[in-house]
């Protein structure tokens, strides 16, 4: 799927220098450019290139090769500059003190500022943002012809997709996806948006319809450092001139921080009823679980006016990301009545609360679900066991090479709402898997100190194998923390791997081995 629109006007290089307020270098002087890449290997001919520092490299060090690939020009910081030069780079170079931030504004000017065209909704929070966001794009679909959807899962336009690199894109992608939605016919959008892409000007110079928050839970503060930096990193989506219109969650002390220091209109929203501080949506009551799917719910709107939902997905936390899509649709002009019935018709949402096997006679429940947080976890826990008349049994890990301090906790989570725990491997990276796993079952221990019905298996394949032969038709087997992710990263290696793949391969093999014996 091409990424950017088939061809866009030349835009002169001294407007982009404007549009930034850089000074426009010598040689610039009639340059025009037709696109924009922070990565080399993605440049075409006619291109402005992005340079600015990375986590190990400084991107100017590819500045040469994007020169050779047909750049234009070049934007860069001070300390890129100086790469440049040294390089013997001869293409004008545009010097900004964030270079990052001016990326996004440059691109948005070369494309043409697509997201003004477009009906946009931007969605961030710790949990919840994936569904949230299909939830709202099913809900526009009922009214615009076209839509797109760019996040976690995947790259969307209309019935064309690709597997999504990170949650948000790189602000010249995005603003190169935009403008090819814009080419295509889209009229509506919705994006994911994560807080390292807040923190990192990923969505620099985009203009947001409406800005969404779904919750602030303890995550990624080995990035972020405090719990306030993150929040400030949220916040950024909130900013004048970023979005018209904000909804925000308030069931958390952080969605109430941020309702109090947004300059832009907001409208708030909770799913409790019984709260001091009244929110402009709220759930006042709520049937979770019903009929071992989702949940009808009663809520009322800004004007107090009564209405009832439904919730397609298990659990109060899908309750919650119900009532903010409607409310969010309804903000990006959807008719409330056509919010309701877009959310309760939405499909389900890959590796959200995604059921692979069904119930049966014979067959346990098995789900499968992002939850990579505490919060999340318990939230999952809690979700599913309604729908559970045996044994709830979960498969879970942790990350390496992210905040160690969850996992303990994670594992005293574990041990306290699930029957049965199978310990395995979630992305180790460059940690050692065995070494994850011990702090895991340390918090594990705390709740378990016999580790009661607690199997330590890997590969994580044969872990969703293990914990389908202990279930029996009337367990509920979840697998947490990976989600819809399609590779397992251990030493430095992506393997391709699915935990939706996994249960069905698991599941044939039993199933294959039942029918010989039979």
């Amino acid at each position: 799927m091409a990424l950017r629109p088939s061809s866009a006007a030349p835009t002169a290089l001294a407007d982009v220098a404007h549009r930034i307020g850089a000074p426009l270098s010598a040689g610039g002087e009639g340059i025009s450019v037709t696109g924009a890449t922070v990565d080399s290997r993605d440049v075409r001919p006619g291109d402005l290139f992005g340079a600015f520092p990375g986590f190990t490299v400084h991107g100017a060090r590819f500045g040469a090769d994007a020169v050779a690939s047909g750049a234009s020009a070049l934007l860069t910081d001070a300390e890129g500059a100086e790469l440049l030069s040294e390089a013997g780079v001869d293409v004008p170079v545009l010097v900004t003190a964030d270079a990052r931030l001016a990326m996004g504004e440059a691109s948005a000017l070369i494309y043409g500022d697509p997201s003004r065209d477009l009906t946009f909704v931007g969605v961030t929070g710790t949990n919840g943002k994936t569904t949230t966001a299909y939830l709202i794009e099913n809900v526009l679909a009922r009214v615009h012809e076209h839509t797109g959807i760019m996040g976690t899962v995947e790259l969307r336009i209309g019935d064309e997709a690709i597997e999504s690199p990170r949650t948000t894109v790189e602000s010249p992608v995005l603003h190169g996806l935009l403008a090819r939605m814009r080419e295509e016919g889209v009229t509506a959008a919705v994006t994911e948006v994560s807080s390292h892409a807040a923190s990192l000007e990923r969505i620099s110079g985009v203009e947001f319809s409406v800005a969404v928050f779904t919750n602030l839970q303890w995550d990624h503060l080995d990035f972020h450092g405090t719990m306030d930096n993150y929040l400030d990193a949220k916040a950024k989506l909130f900013a004048p001139g970023r979005a018209r219109f904000g909804i925000i969650n308030v069931d958390d002390e952080w969605g109430r921080k941020l309702a109090a220091r947004v300059e832009i209109p907001v409208q708030t929203v909770s799913t409790h009823a019984a709260d001091p501080h009244p929110a402009d949506w709220t759930v006042t009551h709520a049937d979770i679980g019903l009929d071992g799917v989702g949940s009808r719910f009663t809520f009322t709107d800004p004007d107090g006016a009564e209405h009832q939902g439904f919730s397609p997905l298990p659990g109060l936390v899908n309750v919650s990301n119900s009532i903010v899509a409607i409310a969010a649709a309804h903000a990006a002009g959807v008719s409330l009545a056509e919010a309701i019935e877009g959310v309760a018709t939405a499909h389900g949402v890959p590796g959200r609360m995604e059921r692979v096997i069904e119930r049966s006679d014979v067959d346990p429940l098995a789900i499968v679900d992002y939850a990579h947080t505490p919060d999340a976890l318990e939230l999952a826990l809690e979700g599913v066991r309604p729908i559970t008349p045996g044994r709830l049994i979960l498969i879970f890990g942790s990350d390496g090479d992210r905040d160690q301090g969850k996992r303990p906790v994670m594992g005293e989570i574990a041990a306290r709402l699930a029957d049965v725990i199978v310990l395995t491997d979630e992305n180790p990276r460059s940690e050692a898997p065995a070494a994850v796993r011990a702090m895991i079952r340390e918090g594990i221990q705390k709740v378990r100190p016999a580790l009661a019905d607690v199997h330590e298996v890997e590969p994580r394949a044969l872990a969703v194998e293990t914990a389908l032969r202990l279930a029996n038709s009337e367990d509920t087997v979840i697998v947490t923390g990976k989600g819809h992710e399609p590779t397992q990263e251990i030493a430095g290696v992506f393997h391709r791997y699915n935990d939706r793949d996994a249960y069905l391969q698991a599941y044939a093999r039993i199933t294959a081995e039942t029918e010989g014996h039979a």
